[in-house]
């Protein structure tokens, strides 16, 4: 079994920063990638960033792109989401999740993820 534990979220201003951290224990070794997704009130969950366990390679949502900053720690199965130059539209519950065997051409796809974290929740103010 799979378990992954998010925290880092919080209340912020405009152009503040935010580090976000997700634990992984269990069965995770078998997965390619760790990813981060958000979910706004009244809107679908969304890719964020993911990043390969091995190799380090990331991608990025266009929309977050150049002000987060997806990475991992393998020795503690730990992947951190830094998040800086934030913005009120950032404001969203961010959930962890470990990608599918196998899923590693659609990892922008929420669907291509079987475990998921609880959520935090990061608030950003104008």
């Amino acid at each position: 079994q799979v378990q992954l534990l998010e925290s880092g979220g919080g209340l912020v201003q405009t152009g503040g920063s935010l580090r976000l951290s997700c634990a992984a224990s269990g069965r995770t070794f078998s997965s390619d990638v760790m990813g981060w997704f958000r979910q706004a009130p009244g809107k679908e969950r969304e890719f964020v960033a993911g990043i390969w366990w091995s190799s380090g390679s990331t991608n990025y949502a266009n929309s977050v792109k150049g002000r987060f900053t997806i990475s991992r720690d393998n020795a503690k199965n730990t992947v951190y989401l830094q998040m800086n130059s934030l913005k009120p539209e950032d404001t969203a519950v961010y959930y962890c999740a470990l990608l599918g065997v196998g899923k590693s051409y659609a990892i922008t796809h929420r669907s291509s993820y079987d475990y998921w974290g609880q959520g935090t929740q990061v608030t950003v103010s104008s």
